[in-house]
């Protein structure tokens, strides 16, 4: 179902009070905007808190107004879900969500109370850079991409048929689903082919983009995972089965300083785990499809790779 919360925040951050107004929007949308902000940004309590609030209402949003005057977003959100719930044969809701964050995340995925949600936040694609609210600069043209790889964890974490360790470990969760606790409880193997089955996912939905656009990568950065790829395979090997967020964190996070990204006198380029787990999964994609493998368990999985290494 796709939920616009846009015109929404505009209208709270438009009248006389608008850290007030902020607030209200918040408690209107409390699940889903706590489980945002616990999971991208902070937690929604306290001095920090209020401060980014503050930020974030005060923000010029003049290229927010242009994109939506230009561009009929909804829209073009309604037609990628629709080809995502056909293409990965939907047998779970999945709320869509458009919205406008704190400029944290640009896209994400949320688990609450059993329900999924993928969500984006519009500030990062009106295609102008924007410091005043951290926004990017991404084309609104990414935006399907963007949907298709949350779609997509949405799918593994959450579908009756899937036989993720993800969807175990948030069932057992209560159904919700945090980035700190599956960071810590899940291993490195079923996080690499969690995000490389987004990045495949956004592939076969969104065609025709930069390669290095579907891992998050500029150009440069993925020059430089391409020249690390070997060294890349064998610094994770030992690590595949482990569990622990500081994993997750040094493999597919942004933002971790050199020291925390080191293994053996390498530091790794960031988030270099999503290039390693879209080619993790790109024979299963290829032999079974998408919609299969994007429920399949991360041995089910690897099992195509190995094969196709031992035929090689």
């Amino acid at each position: 179902m796709l939920i616009n919360l846009v015109p929404e925040f505009l209208d709270a951050i438009a009248g006389a009070d608008p850290v007030a107004g902020y607030h209200r929007y918040f408690e209107s949308h409390r699940a889903l905007l706590s489980a945002y902000w616990h999971n991208y940004v902070i937690e929604p309590t306290g001095p920090h808190f209020h401060e980014v609030v503050r930020d974030t209402v005060r923000a010029d949003r003049h290229d927010l107004h242009d994109l939506l005057a230009r561009l009929d977003v909804a829209a073009l959100a309604a037609r990628a879900e629709a080809a995502c719930v056909e293409a990965f044969e939907l047998d779970v809701p999945v709320d869509v969500v458009l919205m406008v964050g704190v400029g944290a995340a640009n896209a994400g995925e949320l688990v609450v109370d059993g329900r999924a949600t993928a969500f984006v936040c519009l500030e990062h694609f009106t295609g102008v850079a924007n410091a005043a609210t951290h926004g990017l600069g991404l084309d609104p043209e990414l935006l399907p991409m963007w949907l298709a790889h949350e779609i997509a964890h949405a799918v593994r974490y959450t579908a009756p048929t899937s036989r993720a360790e993800l969807r175990r470990v948030v069932q057992a969760q209560q159904g919700f689903y945090s980035y700190w606790q599956t960071g810590k409880l899940v291993s490195l193997r079923e996080h690499l082919v969690n995000e490389g089955l987004a990045v495949q996912a956004a592939r076969a939905l969104s065609p025709g983009h930069a390669e290095w656009e579907y891992f998050g990568f500029d150009r440069r950065q993925y020059a430089r995972v391409r020249e690390l790829e070997g060294v890349l395979r064998r610094l994770v090997a030992p690590d595949l089965d482990r569990t622990g967020l500081g994993l997750r964190l040094r493999w597919l996070s942004g933002g971790m300083s050199d020291e925390a990204r080191t293994v053996q006198r390498y530091v790794l380029p960031e988030r270099a785990g999503y290039f390693l787990g879209a080619q993790m999964v790109e024979e299963a994609v290829r032999e079974r499809g998408i919609a299969w493998a994007l429920r399949a368990d991360a041995q089910e999985l690897m099992a195509f790779t190995d094969a196709a290494a031992r035929t090689a």
